[in-house]
């Protein structure tokens, strides 16, 4: 897991953990004793891309540092229901206290995963990528743009200090398109791209005529889009598409095919829906 910051994601955990836990797991420490030891697995309820393992490991790992996580899949594949997705051993009382918030990350990021590549078969054949926005869950920003990357999308920013992005309020607190390129190019380093939200043709001429990278269209009516992106494409040559918004599986399809080369879907980590996984324990 290459691309997740370790050390991040440790203090994640931690921070899940205690939210869950609070001052001990008082139902498991009244019903057994401190030694009796369990099994547990992870099964998928349904088809879906995985996503979240390691987290999931690294919960356990928290509570004890001789927990492990046993795949028989990885991060990224495809199982169908019934598939027996990891299993651990150890301290009954371990496995308890972790459950949840291991199943609530496994479950989630399966389904951020499992949407952002139903979303790239959608526009398979074309020359558009699927990448997420921002709109992600307050502390999971990392974990959920990494399960994008697992269901085929790409990350736009991570965050505001990540690239310039001009959207209308900028433009119109600054006085306009133009203007506020114009600012940018004067103040910003020669390393950091230009992208500015566009909505008519005055806004694509001003932007382009002020050597933008990207420009970004709201989704709304694909024949608006695609004359917006029509006149972009006899401006500049080289200046990306992108297109952001409520978009869903089919809209997503016409956008593409319009010329699109990015499309952002909010959907991906804005309102995704948990995938069922079961995490099923017997003595052992």
């Amino acid at each position: 897991m290459n691309w997740l910051d370790e050390g991040a994601l440790y203090s994640s955990i931690g921070l899940f953990l205690r939210e869950d836990l609070g001052r001990g797991d008082i139902t498991t420490q009244t019903v057994l004793s401190r030694n009796v030891r369990a099994k547990g697995r992870f099964v998928a309820g349904e088809k879906m891309v995985v996503a979240g393992l390691e987290a999931a490991e690294e919960v356990f790992v928290t509570l004890d540092p001789q927990q492990q996580i046993e795949a028989f899949t990885a991060d990224g594949e495809e199982v169908e229901s019934g598939k027996v997705i990891a299993r651990t051993s150890g301290f009954a009382d371990v496995l308890l206290a972790g459950e949840r918030v291991a199943l609530n990350l496994l479950q989630h990021l399966s389904g951020v995963a499992t949407r952002t590549r139903e979303f790239v078969r959608a526009v398979d054949g074309t020359q558009a990528k699927i990448a997420d926005t921002r709109k992600t869950t307050p502390g999971l920003r990392m974990l959920e743009k990494y399960a994008v990357l697992l269901g085929g999308g790409v990350n736009s920013r991570y965050g505001l200090d990540d690239g310039v992005f001009i959207k209308g309020n900028h433009a119109a607190l600054a006085g306009g398109v133009g203007t506020a390129v114009k600012s940018t190019r004067e103040k910003i380093g020669h390393l950091h791209k230009i992208e500015v939200e566009v909505t008519n043709d005055r806004d694509v001429k001003e932007a382009l005529d002020n050597r933008v990278d990207a420009i970004s269209i709201r989704a709304t009516d694909v024949s608006q889009i695609s004359h917006l992106i029509a006149m972009a494409r006899e401006q500049s040559s080289t200046a990306a598409i992108v297109i952001g918004g409520p978009i869903t599986i089919e809209s997503a399809r016409a956008f593409a095919e319009a010329g699109a080369d990015l499309i952002r879907v909010d959907s991906l980590t804005q309102s995704v829906r948990a995938m069922d996984i079961s995490f099923q324990i017997q003595a052992g």
